[in-house]
């Protein structure tokens, strides 16, 4: 089996290559932490893949090459804080592309809906980038060096584009994981941003990993984006409601912040600033068509009972386990 290196281990990078682990693949995972205090630096799966860690500065182009070397994919699932994308993302970006034309390996990108900008109500894959948003500006930037290097020939290169993830391992920023589920299950009122009830796509991580893997062995993907498969799309208050009906809880109170609070807070907290900045996603229809990906990769969602039951299980997994 070929070698995978992934830049990145927050959820997506985790979940991404314990997909490519148990598929049998060798796979290199390169953070700035490199393996966590009492983890091994190396774990292998039952069938036959491995995980390994290595510390390398995600802005170092030549660590980055030397160990994706003899690599069939370099994975970007990189995620500076908020506040910190317009500095922090183009040294990354410009070193994994420097990476990925010395080594050969295709540059496959996690990415999000940011490039889109506000009243795209429906996303296609060819729909304009037309964001006025800052950090969707850095994204639609990285996307454009990406395709000009690979339709010059020097890189080839794709992109998957998810929504809000949810699913086993999702941290707690994200507004499907422990910001919802810790309150929901004690039976305290659950506070979304601007609203509750817009139709909203949500991404299970384990699809998002799946289409990240295939996009990479798949030339027919190349070179263009794609989105992540998901299941229909759902309200804020209606993913609440089957997570309380999957954890016999009564169906939650859901007291959504308004914007303008939104944007009163991020007057002295950075991240708050930058949730008000695209606080346009809840407040407004956010859907991404999936029709193009599933044709192209050949991959379907899981499906919306397995989703919270999978996803219900891990929490109260990760829950007791400090005791």
């Amino acid at each position: 089996m070929p070698r995978h290196t992934v830049l990145g281990k927050g959820p997506i990078g985790r979940t991404l290559a314990q997909h490519l682990a148990d598929a049998g693949h060798e796979v290199h995972v390169l953070s700035r932490s490199g393996p966590g205090t009492g983890t091994a630096a190396r774990t292998t799966t039952s069938a036959g893949g491995s995980v390994e860690h290595h510390r390398v500065d995600g802005t170092d182009a030549d660590a980055l090459a030397r160990h994706a070397a003899g690599s069939a994919a370099l994975y970007n699932c990189v995620n500076p804080a908020y506040h910190r994308w317009v500095t922090d993302w183009p040294p990354v970006a410009d070193a994994l592309l420097t990476a990925a034309e010395r080594t050969g390996a295709v540059l496959v990108t996690a990415a999000n809906l940011y490039v889109y900008g506000a009243g795209n109500h429906h996303m296609h894959e060819d729909d304009p980038l037309a964001t006025r948003e800052t950090k969707g500006r850095v994204r639609v930037r990285m996307w454009q060096d990406a395709l000009a290097r690979h339709e010059a020939g020097a890189v080839r290169a794709t992109e998957v584009r998810g929504s809000d993830y949810l699913g086993p391992g999702a941290e707690a920023h994200a507004h499907a994981g422990p910001r919802m589920l810790g309150p929901l299950l004690a039976g305290r009122t659950l506070r979304p941003i601007a609203s509750a009830d817009q139709p909203h796509t949500w991404a299970y991580l384990p699809d998002f990993a799946a289409a990240l893997a295939t996009a990479a062995v798949t030339p027919a993907a190349w070179g263009r984006a794609w989105h992540v498969p998901t299941p229909e799309p759902l309200t804020y208050r209606a993913l609440a409601g089957r997570f309380a009906a999957a954890a016999g809880v009564p169906v939650p109170r859901v007291a959504p912040v308004p914007l303008p609070l939104v944007r009163a807070l991020g007057v002295v907290q950075p991240m708050m600033r930058e949730l008000h900045a695209v606080g346009y996603q809840f407040a407004e229809p956010f859907v991404a068509d999936d029709a193009a990906s599933r044709r192209a990769l050949g991959l379907t969602p899981t499906d919306w009972d397995t989703v919270v039951a999978t996803t219900l299980g891990a929490y109260r997994g990760e829950q007791r386990a400090p005791a």
